[in-house]
């Protein structure tokens, strides 16, 4: 895959059909009365598993998460700890922020990531070519010794 690849819905393998439409379900259940800004993801699982979620604001807006954390923390706390492909669906199509990318990292290096609007156009990129230098445990990865 490049770096980042413009897309619409037909254009979509077969296998991004489901995870598109979840990501654009989930998003109808987003709670965005602060900012007025739905999204939705869908997250597959290397079992095949699809587990989806919505951002959720709330009055002190740090206290907001949003759709793929939701997403990613669903499918731990459902047992699923491996990845392999995300769909962010928002009106204008925007990337996952910072906290998100760095919420990924922790659980994949890398995993191919649909970046749509509600019409399913939009860009096809990877985690890695949005966040190409995670802060990461360096140890857990076999980079270092931790007594180095």
């Amino acid at each position: 895959m490049t770096q980042s690849e413009y897309t619409t819905a037909e254009q979509l393998p077969p296998a991004w059909h489901d995870l598109l439409t979840a990501a654009i379900e989930a998003r109808r259940n987003a709670h965005a009365p602060y900012s007025g800004f739905a999204v939705g993801a869908a997250l597959r699982t290397d079992s095949g598993r699809i587990l989806s979620g919505c951002n959720v604001e709330n009055a002190s807006l740090g206290l907001t998460v949003c759709a793929e954390r939701v997403a990613i923390w669903k499918a731990i706390s459902e047992g699923e700890h491996a990845f392999e492909a995300l769909v962010v669906v928002s009106a204008s199509g925007a990337t996952p922020c910072g906290a998100c990318r760095q919420v990924m990292s922790e659980f994949v290096e890398d995993m191919p990531i649909l970046v749509a609007d509600t019409t399913g156009r939009g860009w096809m990129t990877s985690l890695k070519a949005l966040f190409p230098h995670p802060f990461i445990d360096l140890t857990r990865r076999g980079g270092i010794s931790a007594h180095e």
